[in-house]
């Protein structure tokens, strides 16, 4: 596997500083977020974020991005766009330069819920991406939706329903294990059998809930959800390298990271990129023991079923 950082991770940093300290710490690629965001007093996950492309004037901007990602040394692990998929000229532009910058492959946004209809609504969707997987072949590239929490397809289930039937080699799905803390959430093993060839990317981030300390209906606790650091989330995340290695995913995975800490932003990548490091590792060495136990089994099979034929 090969390990990226989303740049809507690193607010403060600009495009020429984001690439080079992520390179230098070891990770493998880099996830540029591209979008028009609003302005901000101070950087933001979400406004103001310094290593944001704009979408407008992307086209011009694509000599630029290529450049400082490739003197960084980094590949993409994708581009990280928010173009609504129903929006196709947006889609178009952001395929045209995943295309251009050898990218191979862009996240489009789908509809946030609650809808009116939804199954009017998962239609509609359903068909901008028949189109934007056409756009796609022509462009030479693949378009991602992702397992996302208020959207319509927080789990792997309604993603593979959206999907399925389309080519999966010009479509695929980003499965986020943070945002199914959320909503969505759905047994590894079995979310990615399910996926099956449309697992085309992963995010990775953790999230937590905990009581807000106020209170409904008949003292009834109220909970919240907030993000969290990999270490301190609600998922387990060896099993989710587990999960990958037992399918023999290889791809890449990405880091998003959206907590609210005062540690330092290069201590917290660093520190995120060692605990991948060391659960992949342990995940490789679970497979391992895994092959060595089921050939162990095996082979006793075997021998009980050759004993058995001579005693007959």
């Amino acid at each position: 596997m090969r390990f990226s950082v989303f740049t809507a991770s690193t607010p403060e940093w600009t495009p020429e500083e984001a690439a080079p300290a992520i390179a230098a710490q070891g990770w493998d690629g880099i996830e540029w977020r591209i979008t028009d965001q609003d302005e901000a007093d101070e950087p933001g996950y979400w406004a103001g974020n310094r290593a944001t492309w704009p979408l407008t004037g992307l086209e011009e901007a694509v000599p630029e991005i290529l450049r400082i990602t490739r003197e960084a040394g980094l590949d993409f692990s994708a581009i990280g766009g928010y173009a609504q998929a129903s929006d196709h000229d947006d889609v178009e532009r952001l395929l045209a330069a995943t295309a251009a910058l050898g990218a191979g492959q862009v996240r489009v946004t789908l509809p946030h819920v609650p809808v009116a209809d939804y199954r009017a609504t998962f239609a509609a969707a359903r068909a901008d991406l028949e189109w934007a997987v056409e756009r796609a072949a022509a462009h030479g590239v693949k378009v991602l939706v992702e397992l996302h929490h208020g959207t319509i397809v927080s789990s792997a289930s309604a993603a593979y329903r959206l999907v399925e039937g389309l080519d999966p080699e010009r479509i695929g799905v980003i499965h986020d294990v943070g945002n199914q803390v959320i909503e969505g959430f759905e047994d590894l093993g079995t979310a990615f059998q399910i996926l099956g060839e449309y697992l085309a990317h992963v995010h990775v981030k953790n999230a937590v809930w905990w009581p807000n300390g106020q209170q409904g209906p008949d003292s009834q606790i109220m909970w919240e959800h907030n993000w969290s650091s990999l270490r301190d989330g609600q998922v387990d995340i060896d099993w989710l390298f587990r999960a990958l290695v037992s399918i023999g995913y290889d791809g890449w995975v990405t880091l998003e990271d959206f907590t609210d800490v005062s540690t330092p932003r290069d201590e917290r990548l660093l520190d995120s990129l060692q605990f991948l490091h060391g659960s992949y590792q342990r995940a490789l060495m679970w497979a391992e023991w895994v092959a060595a136990e089921t050939a162990q089994a095996d082979q006793l099979e075997a021998a009980q079923s050759e004993d058995a034929d001579t005693e007959a």
